[in-house]
């Protein structure tokens, strides 16, 4: 069997903005460490993503120890991930939940908004606060930071490329937010995984990844296209739904590192 290695760790601290490419990371139950703990929202409290505003893509972010560096254009604004928060908590709307998010201090809100050419709140998400996964997909109390349903997301390099082959124009693996990418393996084997380390981490997958429109989005232009989805409902649709990638659950939290040996059966 082919070797099945940790290639890519990715984090998007702040919901629908750019990526951050880790060599490392610490695993918490909720996601990883910094991921999708803010979002913005909207005056109503619904969250904001790419899906109606694709220009979110044109904010890149990096982090240095424990600081983040939002740049959009040639401008750059910088977010501590202790940065100070409202003592008032905002109600929030992810889908079909209700969490409770405290808006980032500062002028970050304006600078977004004006950026964005909307009204919007950036907000924190405190670890201690709850957001029970799915009760059907659950195996214990488990929690979800401010990820779309799941703590983590995770592809093969050899599913990417199964679709590329398929492709007028290949796509770039940004284009599906993983958390983690693996290399070894065969196409979309990840579907079938149900427990298994990675390093001294132990997952278990729990649920194919449905796929959206945010897919289309092209994340250096903002452009939306028809790809890959057009593509990916000839050959991986079901139940009215369009699946790449396997969402997970952590059994056993620790430190991953890029180059980590996956094994599956743990």
């Amino acid at each position: 069997m082919a070797k099945l290695t940790l290639s890519e760790i990715w984090i998007y601290p702040i919901k629908s903005l750019g990526g951050i490419r880790l060599k490392s990371s610490k695993v918490l139950p909720k996601g990883l460490l910094y991921d999708r703990r803010w979002m913005l929202i909207d005056d109503e409290g619904c969250f904001i993503t790419q899906r109606v505003h694709p220009a979110m893509a044109f904010f890149k972010l990096s982090l240095s120890g424990d600081h983040i560096t939002i740049a959009y254009k040639d401008e750059y604004k910088y977010l501590s991930a202790q940065a100070a928060v409202s003592s008032i908590p905002v109600t929030a709307t992810i889908w079909d939940d209700t969490v409770e998010v405290f808006e980032v201090l500062g002028d970050y809100s304006q600078w977004f908004s004006q950026r964005l050419g909307i009204n919007c709140r950036l907000v924190y998400f405190p670890e201690v606060n709850q957001r029970p996964i799915d009760e059907k997909y659950r195996l214990k109390n488990d929690q979800v930071s401010l990820a779309d349903g799941y703590p983590f997301l995770i592809i093969g390099q050899s599913s990417l490329d199964d679709l590329n082959s398929r492709l007028v124009n290949p796509l770039p693996m940004n284009r599906f937010r993983p958390n983690f990418v693996f290399t070894g393996g065969v196409p979309f084997e990840e579907d079938d995984w149900r427990s298994f380390t990675i390093g001294n981490s132990r997952f278990a997958g729990v649920k194919p990844c449905s796929r959206c429109v945010l897919t289309t989005v092209n994340q250096e232009t903002a452009e939306r296209g028809s790809e890959p989805i057009s593509t990916l409902a000839t050959y991986r649709k079901s139940n009215n739904k369009i699946y790449f990638g396997q969402n997970l659950l952590v059994l056993e939290c620790n430190e991953i590192y890029e180059g980590d040996s996956i094994e599956l059966g743990h």
